[in-house]
């Protein structure tokens, strides 16, 4: 009898589980920083009217990852079905909350002195506060983060199958992109309408609520990047299937996708 680790799909589930985790808690705690990307690009900034509000291209770092988080879904539904990513997802949502918690201990803890001004001469006069102001972002923002997560992972298991049954087991393009854009449009707009319109309605002290406009038009705008990003993706999906069928072997990888539908 072969030791756990040693059954390719078993590896192969800990392996896509681990990265998958990695990144939707990484996602998580670089999503406080605001970057341009036309700037980063080596362009000028772009601003544009949509819905009557004035956007430009600005996102949260966290974008860099979660269409990787959501190619993973697709990748991970495709070997081991709803209850592979059910599972993968429902610890994700627990572990995010438990590293939030584990933080926010962190910054409560009382600082050395000479720590807290130690890196002065690099700009940072009170690294308590740099601490506390990267670390520690808003429980509004951790909740609506954390519940468009889950309702994208859901969705975007439930469209995958969906598509899988209409087209085929052929089409790999057409449900691992089509659930990726219908998952990461619920996604975009959840997170915002939690965090910037209804939360700053429901507790006070969570700053100046966005209007419906706003909240529209900066949900559309992140939905853009998103579409994209998911259409560029495409092609590493079809690399992945081939790496992982080659590793599998033909007659197992097979056999793990009609599972995989079957559940």
């Amino acid at each position: 009898m072969k030791h756990i680790v040693e059954n390719k799909g078993t590896r192969l589930f800990l392996i896509l589980g681990g990265f998958f985790i990695a990144n939707a808690i990484i996602a998580e705690f670089i999503g406080v920083k605001i970057f341009q990307l036309e700037t980063t690009l080596g362009f000028l900034p772009f601003e544009y009217k949509l819905l009557g509000e004035t956007v430009s291209f600005q996102y949260t770092a966290g974008v860099l990852l979660w269409p990787v988080v959501f190619v993973m879904t697709d990748i991970i539904n495709e070997y081991y079905g709803k209850k592979g990513v059910r599972f993968l997802s429902y610890l994700a949502v627990f572990l995010i909350a438990y590293a939030f918690l584990m933080v926010y201990m962190a910054i409560w803890l009382e600082p050395a002195s000479w720590w807290n001004g130690n890196y002065e001469k690099n700009g940072v006069p009170n690294m308590q506060s740099a601490y506390s102001s990267v670390f520690g972002q808003g429980l509004l923002i951790i909740i609506g983060s954390l519940v468009a997560f889950l309702i994208g992972q859901i969705v975007d298991v439930l469209v995958f199958h969906k598509i899988k049954k209409i087209t085929g087991e052929d089409k790999v393009w057409a449900r691992a992109t089509g659930s990726t854009l219908v998952s990461q449009f619920i996604d975009s707009f959840v997170v915002l309408f939690i965090a910037f319109y209804l939360g700053p309605r429901l507790i006070s002290g969570n700053g100046e609520p966005w209007t419906f406009a706003l909240f529209l038009a900066v949900g559309l705008n992140n939905y853009i990047y998103k579409f994209l990003m998911a259409i560029l993706l495409t092609p590493v999906i079809y690399f992945a299937h081939d790496r992982i069928d080659s590793y599998l072997g033909k007659e197992e990888a097979e056999e793990m996708k009609k599972q995989a539908a079957m559940s």
